[in-house]
């Protein structure tokens, strides 16, 4: 049981964390995002959780969105893409579970 909410907390509860990881590669849309969060990371969450996530990270400014034009067959996406201050807090939570392990080891 310990070990299963240390699993949760470290993946599901810091999203960000993973999508920022994602979106360091190239922009991409919300359900990519969730596709491809158990392809690299081994876990999923619900489709539902990425928008959650990702709007607040639009409000917090470490996202921003480019919206592309509907093309013949497919609907209008929005494209997420990392911000300077993604960038710039992405790097201070890597270090703060670096820092983290180090004195766990």
């Amino acid at each position: 049981m310990a070990y299963d909410r240390l699993v949760i907390k470290l993946t599901k509860e810091n999203l960000w964390l993973y999508i920022i990881k994602m979106l360091t590669e190239r922009p991409m849309y919300a359900y990519e995002i969730g596709k491809n969060l158990k392809k690299k990371f081994g876990f999923s969450v619900a489709t539902v959780t990425v928008y959650v996530v990702l709007y607040k990270m639009q409000f917090e400014g470490l996202v921003a969105v480019e919206e592309e034009s509907p093309t013949q067959g497919r609907t209008d996406r929005k494209y997420y893409k990392i911000t300077e201050k993604g960038k710039e807090l992405y790097r201070k939570g890597q270090n703060f579970l670096e820092d983290t392990i180090k004195k766990l080891s």
